[in-house]
């Protein structure tokens, strides 16, 4: 019993083990996908501030870059829970494991004592022969026997016990001393993140004294977005209403064939006017179920990017305030975008020298804008990740930005929900 409740000692310190490293790893990879993200931001903001001219762009990339490096920062948080609760484990079995090697070598002392006041072969002899019968003379022989080989397993687990502890104290004090790094590490993140808000309240100051020219730069960014939306909602209101007249077809074909075959016709059904009119057929039906179930799985539009403005309501100084359907993503000059789901090309526009590519699924369509190039036409299909352009760089300060949403119907959906982390 002693042997097996050893083991599945160990068993269960090897399971703690093996999750604390899984957990372990997801962080420090979270982590350091978040490093790489805020050096990338790093280098854009010392593009941008280079041209000494304060921009939405350069609030925006120092926006995402607070927002990343806190989000670092709760990263690091979590790693130290994490390594707490390691500590106060590892603390308990080296005590537990303290604990149960002076029991044995406790218990191995009073045996050792007895085979020394018992070493003679003829103590041992005295002992058998002085058996009241055989039986007896057997039984004691059969005790002299395990009292020997229990003697050799107590100090097996002596010496296992041992080395158990060893390891334990060893991982112990590598986990305090990453505790220790990660505080330190954490300490440098929270003073970074002390000059990037003072950075950003300098360049908010610059902002609201240059509110004019701000508010041009703005009103330009809402023209182009006014038009985007204008163009997507054309082309959503023209995919309802072709699939209106599609099912309005299709009920007409079917009175007509049942009246011509003397049946009776079937119960006409109310034809929807709203966006559930898309899936009306099985084939969009199933894709818009297979898409809703892909969501906070679908791949990025593009395979390196950050985050540079979420969706929603922003504001900017004062007075200035900025509403984004979907999310803008920063990433290299000459990525290829590519499609989030698998779909049909509902429309694609053409705005004063860039494109945007509206892919309907089913009931949801997904919006790729801010495109150089174009690799797809309106009524293609395309599959999961194909590739469906090319990003654009602004020529005025080389930033490459591809604006994404996600919609059902024409309601805009926030896309972060629905992209994989």
């Amino acid at each position: 019993m002693k042997l097996l409740r050893y083991f599945l000692f160990l068993f269960i310190l090897c399971l703690g083990s093996v999750a604390f490293g899984q957990s372990s790893s997801e962080l420090k990879r979270r982590k350091e996908a978040l490093t790489r993200e805020i050096e990338s931001l790093n280098r854009s903001l010392n593009q941008t501030s280079s041209s000494k001219n304060l921009s939405l762009k350069q609030i925006r990339a120092l926006n995402a870059q607070i927002r990343l490096r806190e989000e670092k920062i709760s990263t690091i948080n979590s790693e130290v829970r994490l390594l707490d609760n390691q500590i106060s484990d590892n603390t308990n079995v080296v005590r537990s494991l303290q604990a149960q090697l002076d029991k044995l070598k406790k218990e191995y002392a009073g045996m050792v004592l007895f085979a020394f006041r018992n070493q003679s072969s003829y103590s041992k002899l005295m002992f058998i022969f002085a058996s009241q019968n055989f039986n007896q003379a057997y039984k004691r022989l059969k005790y002299l026997q395990q009292f020997s080989e229990y003697r050799k397993k107590q100090a097996m687990y002596i010496e296992g016990t041992s080395k158990d502890l060893n390891i334990k104290i060893e991982q112990l004090d590598r986990n305090k001393q990453e505790k220790s790094n990660l505080l330190s590490d954490q300490e440098k993140e929270r003073r970074t993140l002390g000059v990037q808000k003072n950075s950003k309240s300098k360049v908010l100051t610059g902002l609201s004294r240059e509110e004019k020219k701000l508010k041009q730069e703005l009103s330009q960014k809402q023209r182009e977005s006014a038009t985007l939306n204008r163009a997507i909602a054309n082309a959503i209101n023209r995919e309802i209403e072709e699939a209106r007249k599609r099912a309005e077809a299709e009920a007409r074909a079917a009175a007509a064939k049942a009246k011509a075959e003397n049946k009776e016709a079937p119960d006409a059904k109310p034809i929807s006017r709203g966006s559930s009119i898309l899936a009306a057929t099985p084939e969009s039906a199933k894709l818009s179920s297979d898409f809703l179930g892909s969501r906070g799985s679908l791949p990025w539009p593009v395979t390196n990017g950050i985050i540079i403005e979420d969706f929603g309501n922003h504001t900017y100084g004062r007075n200035v305030t900025t509403e984004n359907n979907g999310v803008d993503i920063k990433t290299a000059p000459g990525s290829a975008v590519r499609a989030v789901f698998s779909g049909e090309v509902a429309a694609v526009q053409n705005f004063a020298g860039s494109y945007a590519v509206l892919i309907r699924h089913g009931e949801y369509f997904t919006v790729y804008s801010n495109l150089r190039t174009v690799s797809v036409s309106r009524g293609q299909k395309v599959t999961l990740k194909q590739n469906i352009g090319t990003v654009i760089t602004d020529a005025v300060d080389g930033t490459t930005e591809i604006h994404f949403e996600v919609r059902k119907g024409a309601e805009p959906m926030n896309p972060a929900g629905w992209l994989a982390n």
